[in-house]
């Protein structure tokens, strides 16, 4: 068998209604090439591998994961690549759907890396920590919204699909667990800078409680600081009036 490795956030789901309810978003959209990031003892694998006609890969950190499934999957074979899903290139050439139950301690940065990986990735459906599911999908106005909600709205389709309970897992987590799709949009918003998007959303939200002539002063004239939209926190600004905002930075 295998060995529960805390210090990669390890928590295997177990519960096969969940995982069937997973592989069932999947394949509400048809796909060709699909990426499973931390696939760990299997328990989305041995479902994703039968899925018939599509180029199938996963990503794992962790060697002794990638032997075990190696071994119980003879269909791996060659299709599993060892490293880190924030360290390795992109395991395509044309675009490709993600699915994973992504370890917690570094959920969010799979995110960013989703975003730099944006113009190849058609689709995620992933697994969080709920905490960070509910930060991703929630909309402005909310105590939750923040800079991954806006930067991942910018470019996909967010929706919280369910929650997953504790004893789901194997060993149980401290927290809840949430799914989430996220459906590329191909840019909707004709965002032409995507690194001053990222820079004025996080200076925005680095003083989100207060009013946003304050944390942008220093990316914005003068003059413009006196429009009436940056009298409202960074919660309050939709994507849309976001995007609005980088032609007029300094």
């Amino acid at each position: 068998m295998y060995t529960l490795k805390k210090s990669l956030g390890q928590h295997f789901l177990k519960d096969e209604t969940i995982c069937r309810r997973i592989i069932a978003v999947l394949e509400e959209e048809s796909f060709q090439r699909l990426l499973e990031v931390g696939p760990g003892g299997g328990a989305l694998t041995k479902y994703l591998i039968g899925i018939p006609g599509i180029d199938f890969k996963a990503v794992e950190l962790d060697h002794e994961k990638v032997v075990y499934l190696q071994d119980h999957y003879p269909e791996l074979k060659n299709k599993i690549i060892e490293g880190s899903i924030l360290e390795v290139e992109p395991p395509f050439q044309e675009k490709f759907t993600l699915i994973g139950n992504f370890p917690y301690n570094i959920s969010t940065q799979i995110m960013f890396r989703v975003l730099e990986w944006r113009d190849m990735t058609d689709r995620v459906i992933g697994m969080f920590q709920k905490e960070v599911a509910v930060r991703i999908a929630s909309r402005p106005g909310n105590k939750d919204y923040g800079i991954l909600s806006v930067m991942l709205q910018a470019y996909f389709k967010v929706d919280y699909l369910f929650d997953v309970d504790e004893d789901c897992f194997n060993p149980p987590p401290k927290v809840k667990s949430g799914v989430i799709s996220l459906k590329n949009m191909h840019n909707p918003h004709n965002i032409k800078d995507y690194r001053k998007l990222l820079i004025l959303v996080k200076a925005a939200f680095s003083q989100r409680r207060k009013q946003l002539r304050n944390p942008l002063k220093a990316l914005f004239p003068a003059a413009e600081l006196s429009d009436p939209i940056f009298t409202r926190r960074a919660e309050q600004l939709s994507v849309e009036e976001y995007v609005s905002l980088i032609p007029r930075m300094g």
